[in-house]
């Protein structure tokens, strides 16, 4: 297997790691302290057409693939990770549109989403559909030429900032499930806020709660086959940004805690010469990069167009959890200083322990991962 860059790729990453180094994590510390939206940043993004990165070329995108997602998602999780989320779970909306939309949908929302002119948020989860996403209780009802949308969606990130919400609804019975779900293409104007959640990390992006009641939009709103929108959700893979931003803090913390211990001295010595210090320094190493290398193989994988059930949820689960451990010894290596907000070490804690939740808790990729073994030996057992 090779795992080299191309040369356009270790260009990307490169231009972006510099602009992270000199516009991101400068105002990182005070964005995320003040809860002040990233916007002067993800304009900046907009217009390398890094919001549209996996937009193609043909509505304004960079045209690029899930290995480009996940080499550009590390970079920017190192230097904040809320403008990691944003941007990706962007580019995760308009993958759906671009997927499965029509011509007129395409071409309506996508240029703009591309310069981040127009914002896509993901309305989805609910209070009593999170891990079980098909126990939602939004509802969609066909009304002539419009659909009637009522219920509720949670941790819609970049909300309060978007201009349009990808909004997932029941369109059938429950016995039709997953064949019972659409998706829409609704205004953010269209939701009323009813929660905006103050949260243990990702101060800068909100995720609140939102409400539809018998909000109306035109049928050439909706995205795709009625009731196919759940299913063909799978086979969109820019999930891949979820590991991705683990191995972006995890890596940052490694970064910080090389440069802290190299300066900090203690008994007429640098903190890093202890040998204690040095073998946790080596295993914090460790971790970021087996957890790169299986979110690269991971996305290397999807843009080959293979089935990586087995592989997104193993990059995950070692992704998001190398990120928590790091952080958490990056902290406790920076001493009390760790503590405070003169350094980024206890934001990457904050951040990094979300990553463990979001896209799916860390348990269920285990179930994931458990059935894709066993089932691999139950076809290895058959053939024999």
């Amino acid at each position: 297997m090779d795992f080299r860059l191309t040369d356009d790729q270790r260009a990307l990453r490169e231009d972006v790691r510099a602009f992270t180094r000199e516009e991101i994590r400068p105002a990182a510390i005070e964005l995320d302290w003040n809860g002040e939206y990233p916007d002067e940043i993800l304009e900046e993004l907009g217009e390398r057409r890094l919001t549209g990165l996996t937009i193609p070329e043909e509505y304004g995108g960079r045209g690029e693939g899930l290995v480009e997602l996940a080499l550009v998602t590390e970079e920017l999780a190192a230097g904040l990770m809320s403008v990691a989320s944003a941007t990706a779970l962007h580019l995760g909306v308009a993958a759906v549109v671009e997927r499965f939309g029509t011509d007129a949908q395409r071409e309506t929302f996508l240029p703009g989403m591309a310069t981040f002119d127009r914002v896509g948020a993901l309305g989805l989860s609910e209070a009593n559909a999170g891990s079980d996403k098909l126990a939602m209780e939004t509802t969609a009802e066909r009304d002539g030429d419009e659909w009637v949308l009522n219920g509720h969606k949670e941790w819609v990130t970049n909300f309060l900032d978007a201009d349009v919400v990808l909004t997932y609804a029941k369109t059938g019975p429950d016995g039709d499930a997953p064949n019972n779900v659409s998706a829409f293409l609704v205004p953010t104007d269209a939701f009323e806020v009813e929660e905006e959640w103050q949260t243990l990390g990702a101060w800068s992006v909100k995720s609140p709660r939102v409400r539809l009641d018998d909000v109306r939009v035109p049928a050439d709103r909706l995205v795709g086959e009625e009731g196919e929108a759940y299913v063909q959700r799978g086979e969109v893979k820019t999930g891949v940004n979820v590991p991705a931003r683990g191995v972006g803090i995890a890596r940052a913390a490694l970064e910080d805690t090389v440069a802290y211990t190299s300066e900090r001295e203690q008994f007429d010595q640098p903190v890093g010469d202890f040998q204690g210090v040095r073998w946790r320094v080596a295993e914090m190493a460790e971790r970021v990069d087996a957890a790169r290398l299986l979110t690269l193989r991971a996305a290397a994988r999807a843009d080959r167009g293979a089935d990586v059930g087995r592989e997104l949820s193993m990059a995950k689960i070692r992704a998001t959890e190398s990120a928590v451990e790091n952080a958490n010894d990056a902290l406790q290596l920076h001493g009390g200083k760790g503590y405070t907000n003169e350094h980024h070490v206890e934001r990457y804690l904050r951040d990094a322990r979300l990553l463990t939740i979001a896209g799916g808790p860390n348990e269920l990729h285990r179930n994931t991962l458990a059935d894709a073994v066993f089932d691999a030996r139950s076809e290895s057992a058959s053939t024999e």
